[in-house]
């Protein structure tokens, strides 16, 4: 018995007849695309493996660097609570070491999928703020090590007294470490927000200035619940850190502004509830060309009647 399946057209498997993708192209290149960034963070993870020794070095340096760190034969002394919690450590770290490595090529499979969805112009602000996050987060990163030296130092010094021996836990230690430089690079790509209200035409620089008081009270508050040490000095460094990020990314609306020549419309100096002024002076209109007169046209032949239709007496049953 044959079964009644519908046959598949050739527009869902083919490419359309104007050059676009169909569906199923879709899923096959995001499929690809995905196998591809798989494959290069697994290259990263192997290379990770390999930078995982000094990059916990250099991880554990603000702590060891203290003068009250617990040092054994001069070198700087952790513990672990459980038998696979270095292991496993050590496996996290060479996870996020081989993002960041093979960060260039999934980022790129990432916006070669994304990027023939987009218009010019948008593909060019996309380049502009991909250009200015990597320098932000790792600005953070910097302010993150910076932070915690001085916090943990500040820490130690309440800690240390008596006879109290302070020895911390490697597991906990790499996560508060690790925490603090992604809260911190997060928190300096901030600034590409306030940009983007700007470029999309949402909020004027004028506009974008006049909110600078509950811009900084926004950033100490946000500051001091975020930071994960009761220092006042990482609520203090973030605080400033992005109120000076925020007013340079104003200084950037106003040159955006000033491109696209904004606040120079006919009402931008007028209050929402000011009439207009109308412009009631005569404008002279000129004399339009002259038309000279056409031939006659000649006039259609006139439709015949159509001819009536005959009935039979068996049509009206």
């Amino acid at each position: 018995m044959a079964l009644g399946l519908k046959k598949r057209g050739p527009s869902t498997f083919a490419r359309a007849a104007d050059g676009s993708m169909t569906l199923m192209e879709h899923i096959r290149e995001l499929r690809n695309r995905l196998f591809r960034a798989s494959l290069a963070i697994l290259v990263g993870f192997g290379f990770g493996i390999w930078l995982s020794g000094p990059v916990m070095h250099l991880l554990q340096k603000p702590y060891c660097d203290l003068d009250k760190a617990r040092l054994v034969n001069g070198n700087c002394n952790f513990v672990q609570l459980g038998p696979a919690d270095l292991f496993l450590l050590q496996m996290k770290v060479s996870l996020w070491v081989g993002l960041i490595v093979a960060a260039p090529i999934w980022l790129y499979q990432l916006w070669a999928f994304i990027a023939p969805g987009l218009h010019r112009h948008e593909r060019r602000y996309a380049y502009f703020f991909t250009a200015l996050a990597a320098p932000l987060f790792a600005a953070g990163a910097v302010l993150a090590f910076f932070v915690t030296s001085k916090g943990l130092e500040f820490l130690l010094d309440i800690s240390g007294g008596g006879d109290v021996t302070t020895t911390l836990d490697i597991t906990r230690y790499i996560g508060f470490v690790t925490n603090l430089i992604l809260l911190f690079g997060v928190a300096f790509e901030f600034p590409l927000i306030v940009l983007m209200l700007n470029f999309v035409g949402l909020a004027s620089a004028k506009r974008l200035l006049s909110w600078w008081r509950v811009a900084i009270f926004v950033f100490f508050a946000f500051s001091a619940v975020v930071t994960p040490t009761p220092d006042p000095f990482g609520m203090t460094a973030l605080a400033f850190c992005l109120s000076a990020l925020y007013f340079g990314a104003v200084g950037l609306a106003f040159l955006n502004d000033r491109r696209r020549g904004r606040g120079r419309e006919v009402y931008a100096g007028l209050a929402d509830d000011e009439v207009s002024p109308l412009d009631l002076s005569d404008e002279p209109v000129p004399t339009g060309a002259r038309i000279e007169a056409s031939a006659p046209v000649e006039a259609p032949e006139p439709i015949a009647a159509p001819a009536p239709i005959e009935r039979r007496y068996d049509d009206m049953t």
